[in-house]
């Protein structure tokens, strides 16, 4: 069958279907949308920019727990256990 078949509304049918058609056809080099689209992942929109702000205070968090943890594990030794 021809490729062409499938861009008629009028001519598609799901008895005259062939998904080989599809899969030969070639896509094309150009996306029409590229530049449309190029400023979503630039500048303040990149990954690492969206990200960044989501866990405010979680590096100093972890810092101070394991400062905690650490000075718990020297200095705060109990004799008795239970």
């Amino acid at each position: 069958m021809d490729p062409r078949i499938y861009n008629s509304a009028k001519t598609f049918s799901a008895k005259n279907f062939d998904p080989k058609i599809l899969l030969q056809a070639k896509p094309s080099r150009s996306d029409p949308w590229a530049k449309a689209e190029a400023w979503r992942y630039t500048g303040p929109f990149t990954r690492w920019n969206r990200f960044k702000g989501s866990f405010p205070g979680l590096g100093i968090a972890t810092v101070a727990f394991a400062g905690y943890c650490v000075y718990e594990h020297l200095f705060l030794k109990e004799d008795h256990h239970h």
